[in-house]
Order: C-alpha cells, then sequence, then structure tokens
C-alpha cells in the first residue's frame, strides 16, 4: 500500500488496528476516519501491528460489514476492503499496488501469502456522521474522540461547504498541467514510498483528485501541477512585504514596507520562493564558541516553513479577494491565511486536533516532502520556538482569516539567585567556581588585583556566612566551593 498513513508502523491519525472482526469497534473507527481525514482499519492486527492468531475469515469480515451499517448513520461510503500481508514490525503492508495504479486484490476478499490481515479503506466523508447512540467521533492521534455540542456545530458547518478542491475548473483542461510538475511530484513519491510508479498518468491524476472522474482538471490539481494556476485562481498567490517598524505604517501614513513582493506559481514553488524571500530577509547574528563561529537565525527554519506549508494548504481558496499574505516586522513574522479554523480545529486543541480543509492539497505536498509527518507541525514549531529562546507561536483566528506570528525576541537567562546579592568581585569568584570548581585565596587575588588582600578575604568570608559557599581545609590549604543546595 502507498498510503501515507500506512507508512508508519503503529496507530495513529490515519490507521487503526482491530484485532478481529467487530461490528461496534469498526463502526467507531469507520464514523470517527469519515469525519476527520479518512484512514484505514486493518482488522486481524494487534496494537503492536502484528497479525492475531487465529486470523480473520473474509467472510465473517463481509458479514460484520453489513452488521456495522446499522449502527451509524448517514451511511459510510467505504473505497473498499482487502486482504493484505501485514509486517508492521519492519516490512510494509502490501496488497493494493496503488503506485502502479494496478489493483491486485479483488474489493471482497483475495488470498494473498504471508500472514494476512484486512483492510478497510475509508474515505473522508463530505457529510457528518454519528453512530446510532448519537456519539459524533473524530479520529485524535490514535484513539477515536466523541466531540461536544459546539464542536458538531462546527464540524457541520465544514462539511457543509463542501470539498471545494475536487470541483472542476471551468475552462481548464489537463493540458494546462505541467509535465515537469508532475515528473517532479513523481521522483519526490518514488522517493518517499520507496516505489517509482509505472502505471499511466491519467490514472494518477485521478487517484491524487487532480481531476474528475470526467477528466477535468480540479482545484487541487491546477494548484499542485499548473504552472500558472493564478489564471483561474488568482486568490492563490502571495504577497510578501517587510516593514521598518512594528507597524504597517510608516512617517505621515504612508506605507511603512521597505520591500514588497506578489509570487505566483503552482504551491511546490510558492512555499520555496516565499521561504527563499523570507529567508534573504531574516537577520543572522554569530557567536564564536570555542574556534568556530556559530551563525543564529532570526527564527528558526523549521518554525518558518512550516507556517508558510500551514498557510498554503489550510487557506480557504473558495475566498476570491484576499491572498496569504507574509508580514516582516522588526519584531515578528506574521502569516496570515484567508479563512477561519477549519472544522472543529479551535486555537485551544490546535496542537493535539487535525483536520485538514484541502487533504488532496495535503497529501500532495506530504509526497512532495513539505510535509514531514501528517499532524505534527505545530508540536514541531512550537518546540523549536522554544529551543532556540522564543516565545511560542501565537495565534489569531477569525471567522474569515488564520494569523499565526512568529516573534523574535530572545528570553534572557534567568541570572543565578545569588547574583542577587553579591559584589561585583563576588560574582567574577563565583563565576571562577562555577567554571572551575573551587577557587583559594591566592586565585581570587590573581582575578582581583584593584583592592587589598584582606578585603577579598572578607569577600570569601561573607559568601560563606550567607550560606553560598563552604569552605574547605586550613591556613594555606584553604579553599571553597559552592554549598550544595
Amino acid at each position: 500500500m502507498s498510503s501515507p498513513e500506512l507508512m508508519q508502523t503503529q496507530e495513529g491519525p490515519r490507521v487503526a488496528f482491530v484485532r478481529a472482526p467487530d461490528a461496534d469497534s469498526i463502526a467507531e473507527h469507520m464514523v470517527a476516519f469519515a469525519n476527520t481525514e479518512g484512514g484505514i482499519i486493518v482488522v486481524g492486527a494487534q496494537t503492536d501491528g502484528k497479525t492475531t492468531n487465529p486470523r480473520a475469515d473474509g467472510q465473517d469480515l463481509e458479514n460484520v460489514l453489513k452488521l456495522a451499517d446499522e449502527l451509524y448513520n448517514p451511511p459510510v461510503v467505504i473505497e473498499a476492503w482487502e486482504e493484505i500481508s501485514v509486517a508492521f514490525d519492519g516490512a510494509q503492508a502490501e496488497g493494493t499496488d496503488a503506485d502502479d495504479g494496478k489493483d491486485t486484490t479483488n474489493h471482497r476478499g483475495t488470498s494473498t501469502t504471508g500472514s494476512p490481515a484486512y483492510a478497510i479503506r475509508v474515505p473522508r466523508s463530505t457529510e457528518l456522521h454519528a453512530l446510532a447512540d448519537g456519539r459524533v467521533l473524530i479520529r485524535s492521534g490514535n484513539v477515536n474522540r466523541p466531540l461536544g455540542g459546539q464542536e458538531i456545530l462546527r464540524l457541520a458547518s465544514a462539511k457543509n461547504t463542501g470539498d471545494f478542491e475536487t470541483e472542476a475548473v471551468p475552462g481548464a483542461s489537463v493540458d494546462d498541467f505541467s509535465r515537469e510538475m508532475i515528473d517532479e511530484y513523481l521522483e519526490k513519491r518514488a522517493e518517499r514510498t520507496k516505489r517509482p510508479y509505472s502505471g499511466e498518468i491519467g490514472d494518477l491524476l485521478a487517484e491524487v483528485g487532480a481531476i474528475t472522474a470526467e477528466g477535468k482538471p480540479t482545484v487541487s490539481g491546477l494548484l499542485l501541477f499548473s504552472d500558472y494556476p493564478q489564471q483561474w485562481l488568482p486568490q492563490s498567490g502571495v504577497v510578501f512585504a517587510k516593514f521598518v517598524g512594528t507597524t504597517p505604517r510608516g512617517e505621515s501614513g504612508l506605507a511603512g514596507y521597505s520591500r514588497r513582493e506578489e509570487l505566483i506559481g503552482p504551491v511546490p514553488r510558492l512555499i520555496e520562493a516565499t521561504w527563499n524571500l523570507v529567508w534573504s530577509e531574516m537577520a543572522v547574528s554569530a557567536v564564536v564558541k570555542g574556534l568556530e563561529r556559530e551563525e543564529t537565525f532570526e527564527y528558526p527554519q523549521f518554525a518558518v516553513r512550516e507556517a508558510l506549508v500551514n498557510a498554503i494548504c489550510h487557506r480557504d481558496y473558495r475566498l476570491r479577494g484576499r491572498r496569504i499574505e507574509v508580514r516582516m516586522f522588526s519584531d515578528r513574522l506574521e502569516v496570515i491565511s484567508p479563512g477561519g479554523l477549519p472544522g472543529f480545529i479551535t486555537v485551544e486543541n490546535i496542537k493535539d486536533e487535525h483536520f485538514s480543509r484541502n487533504p488532496r492539497l495535503v497529501g500532495g505536498l506530504f509526497q512532495w516532502g513539505y510535509i514531514e509527518e501528517l499532524g505534527l507541525g505545530i508540536d514541531r514549531m512550537i518546540e523549536v520556538m522554544e529551543q532556540a529562546g522564543h516565545s511560542p507561536p501565537r495565534f489569531d483566528a477569525r471567522p474569515y482569516s488564520f494569523a499565526l506570528a512568529l516573534h523574535n525576541e530572545r528570553k534572557k537567562p534567568r541570572p543565578p539567585e545569588w547574583s542577587r546579592d553579591t559584589n561585583h568581585r563576588q560574582a567574577r569568584a563565583l563565576q571562577y567556581i562555577r567554571e572551575n570548581g573551587s577557587i583559594t585565596n591566592r586565585e581570587y587575588r590573581g582575578l582581583i588585583d584593584t583592592v587589598s588582600a584582606e578585603t577579598l578575604r572578607l569577600d570569601l568570608v561573607d559568601l560563606v556566612s550567607k550560606g553560598i559557599l563552604s569552605k574547605i581545609g586550613a591556613k594555606k590549604g584553604t579553599y571553597y566551593v559552592l554549598r550544595e543546595k
């Protein structure tokens, strides 16, 4: 299987394991996947990915699926189920040869070799599904989570807007796709899946949602594979502006930017062009550690790229009046994306939950390599910002826009407690001890030669009386160390 969700070896947002055919369990997974991003239920696998013994039976699974159909509403339409050979402890599941554009199994059970299990492919649905007991489930990490009232309303609203990225674009044809972009995509996809594609290009375009069943280019298809999607989707560009200060205004109310660029092209080129522009304007400082010069960038590279990729992946392409805006100020970088947060996502749960407005666009950029691991970008962005000494990203969600801000201030190291109750000479002595482990009267006199030896002796006595240092030894063998807390 070439699906990105099966490139992992454990349960997650796109994969669930079920030990044996069970209608209740399968129904819950089907509803959760259909309401979220879609996924695959592997029946006959344990939580560690190994197949169960005895093996699942195809006819049993068929009967259980019929029972599961009675446990939710509206019906969940599955793409297929197939018998696969599972070896999740090192090998990848096999079955549908999607990269070759050929199905090597029947959709309703066929014999294969190895340790068999069954994979049920559940696509993302444009409808809102609920279990018979009223629960509306979503897939959250590796568990199914019921939504609350307001979350259900937000998800229902997102479902009602339809799948804009799958709509055919009037006036466009497959001739408007760039073979260069398609070949680049195939190359990157083969690197990720370790399997080159040898099927028909038309089958590939249909598989990834780039064309409709009638062969017409879709919104996501043009965004990914057309050299100039802005011909049909002028809102799909990016506007970059760098401002002199911390506000968009300069003197006398004039525009305060020092550089402004309008970027166009397919989304992979947009990401690279915008990244290169931000990179060229980013401040770089340097420190010398030992004999090596180490550069420190104004913002962590991963955080910037993730902010740009997220904006391009998740913006609402139905909004024709606005483009993505990237604003660099002296104290922050803002990325403003048209469209509010999708589905049930809120600022409060954005780190833990995942729901894509444009799942086919996300899938394409994942295969292209612009997304390292589905659903974990915000986590890593927060982590790298904090590691660099910055405050976490700040989010501003509004009904028709979502803004992410990266601030470039770094937290100043907190001074040790003793530094607030010592003079400058004592502080130098303490720093010496921290670097060398101890200090003697003679070493202290070597550090400070502007006062008398008696003053320095009294400095050390004072540090002992305050409980900061411990005195070890006597007379000429005396030395001082930091007191253990």
